[in-house]
């Protein structure tokens, strides 16, 4: 598909932060969300901590219990207006060109949007770019080595909001090779976590016996030599 311009994402999002939350506190996307956290929590600890494509705010406002500091940068000024309505400092601007000083932050991390990004070396290298010298990214990817790529192939593009599918917004799949691949130089990568690697679909979640088997059975595989196949591959690199 076509790469579209920073004004189509944002309207993309926009449109999305009116039902983003929807069903988001249970199930399948409250067990991806606890699982981001429990790889960056421990890492913010009394940090300065930067949140890229923080949307409404359900990441970064738990980082920010953790955290020295913690701000957020979104693309969406509709995603923006719900995380400060959390109490949560956010700023509108682009992961390409993100609107902070150099060596700001001793950790950068990013969810669910990097997949969003077509220029994805300049996105990574301005998230280096305000990252202080020894600090930590820690940056989600959508892996082709997945079960959840098969599922998006075969079920092909969703519903998002009223008119919107999926396939209104660029999306892209970087395997762990092709990651190793696009870090700028002086970034080191120390090693990925892999989240959703045995759920064949999100829909299993609302299943009472297999839901809590299969959320038990993603905790271990996180860390695990599966998490590999995780079809959200997160990437822990440090600068140099």
């Amino acid at each position: 598909m076509s790469r579209p311009s920073d004004a189509q994402s944002r309207a993309y999002y926009d449109d999305f932060s009116r039902g983003y939350e929807r069903g988001r506190s249970r199930g399948y996307h409250a067990l991806i969300d606890d699982l981001e956290l429990d790889v960056v929590l421990p890492l913010c600890e009394g940090r300065s901590v930067l949140e890229v494509g923080c949307g409404t705010g359900l990441i970064l406002e738990r980082l920010a219990q953790r955290a020295q500091y913690a701000c957020g940068v979104d693309l969406s000024s509709g995603m923006l207006r719900m995380a400060r309505d959390r109490g949560l400092e956010g700023v509108l601007g682009s992961a390409t060109a993100l609107p902070f000083a150099d060596e700001s932050f001793d950790l950068v991390c990013s969810f669910k949007v990097l997949a969003h990004v077509p220029d994805i070396g300049s996105a990574l290298a301005e998230i280096a770019r305000v990252t202080k010298p020894g600090g930590q990214m820690v940056l989600e990817f959508y892996n082709p080595w997945s079960l959840r790529y098969a599922a998006k192939r075969l079920a092909g593009p969703q519903p998002i909001s009223d008119g919107r599918t999926e396939a209104d917004v660029y999306t892209r799949w970087d395997s762990p090779r092709a990651i190793e691949h696009w870090l700028p130089t002086g970034v080191e990568l120390e090693g990925f976590r892999g989240v959703r690697v045995v759920t064949p679909a999100a829909f299993v979640h609302r299943i009472p016996v297999v839901a809590p088997v299969l959320a038990a059975v993603e905790r271990v595989a996180l860390d695990s030599p599966l998490r590999y196949f995780g079809g959200f591959l997160i990437a822990l690199l440090r600068k140099r």
